[in-house]
């Protein structure tokens, strides 16, 4: 990964995007795509769509989406402390004595999420509070005070800055799914580069995790020939990983094509070709009803969309301290590229029989 290339991802995961406020992060993935791409265009929600004109070749959207999970202030008390919702799958058991960052329409606020001190608590209780019963302390000295700063309905995520661990590894905030529009990006730019005849557009979509709305939207408006869906997957190579989840995903072997359920018989065959003819190691992984990805949105868009999960591997998903191996992420954004060179003369996905 060049530094070019290195500072873009360091500038999306530093870059909050809670589902439903996406905007800022996707100015920076436009920012970006715009020095490459042939065109670029957004949507009424917020989804970005960069394109590569390959010619006549078919039309491949490869995509990630932009949103994270967090918070959001759904009351102020007499106080002054926010009471909190929790915007997708925010995890009660890691919310607790966060530093968090409230946005604002004039900037950040700093907050905590309070948590009272071991010596005070009941050390039999081992159940963790609903996320609805936190509260954030920014300090306000009343209500007055807070509603001077904050809004109900302002968004709030935890303040965790990107922090390099041994290695290629990278633990951050958000890496689901900056990881995946950041692959989606470089892969078009890296077929375009390679001269691929295939039409590529890389898409950032919005809302993923409350619903996959945003592929949903963004599907209909392309109806590109196949979708790859580009999202973090639980790697099991760690000791918190529960021993009855059967799975092979380790960090740094690959990025990890998805088997079973929407995922197209054609795509897995020719993404499995691109790997193999590139030398790209792969790994594989079982979905045998769905894979909570925007893939699963995309192949029942229209009269179907042929679609395919590609996993990029990721431990301690939904937390503060997520981690990743960043080749990696190369790895998956030279695949696709190959697979878009290589798919320049098919004329369908469809099904044989």
């Amino acid at each position: 990964m060049y530094d070019d290339q290195r500072r873009f991802l360091e500038d999306l995961l530093a870059t909050a995007s809670p589902s439903g406020f996406e905007t800022p992060a996707q100015r920076v993935w436009v920012e970006y795509v715009e020095q490459f791409a042939d065109d670029v265009h957004t949507d009424e929600y917020g989804n970005a769509v960069a394109v590569y004109d390959g010619g006549g070749g078919p039309e491949l959207a490869f995509t990630g989406h932009a949103d994270e999970i967090g918070y959001m202030v759904a009351a102020i008390n007499s106080e002054g402390y926010l009471h909190l919702t929790p915007v997708g799958g925010s995890d009660k058991s890691v919310s607790k004595a966060r530093h968090v960052h409230v946005h604002t329409d004039d900037g950040p606020v700093n907050g905590v999420i309070g948590q009272a001190a071991i010596h005070v608590r009941d050390r039999d209780d081992d159940e963790y509070d609903d996320i609805e019963s936190m509260t954030v302390d920014i300090g306000a000295a009343d209500e007055e005070a807070a509603r001077d700063l904050v809004t109900v309905g302002d968004p709030v995520t935890i303040a965790q800055t990107p922090h390099p661990l041994q290695g290629s590894l990278l633990s951050a905030r958000g890496l689901d799914n900056r990881v995946g529009v950041w692959v989606a990006a470089e892969a078009l730019r890296r077929a375009a580069e390679r001269g691929a005849d295939s039409t590529v557009y890389a898409v950032s979509t919005v809302q993923e995790e409350v619903g996959l709305s945003g592929a949903k939207m963004v599907g209909y408006d392309l109806d590109p020939d196949a979708a790859v869906a580009v999202d973090v997957t639980h790697a099991s190579d760690h000791p918190e990983f529960p021993s009855d989840k059967h799975n092979e995903v380790s960090l740094g072997d690959g990025p990890v094509v998805a088997r079973g359920s929407g995922n197209h018989h054609a795509l897995v065959d020719g993404v499995r070709d691109a790997a193999d003819a590139e030398d790209v190691d792969v790994q594989y992984q079982a979905t045998g009803i769905r894979t909570g990805t925007d893939a699963d949105a995309f192949y029942t868009t229209r009269s179907g969309i042929p679609s395919l999960n590609l996993g990029l591997p990721n431990r301690y998903m939904h937390t503060p301290a997520e981690v990743v191996d960043l080749e990696d992420l190369d790895r998956a954004a030279d695949l696709l590229a190959a697979f878009a060179v290589r798919e320049a003369g098919r004329d369908s996905f469809s099904v044989e029989f």
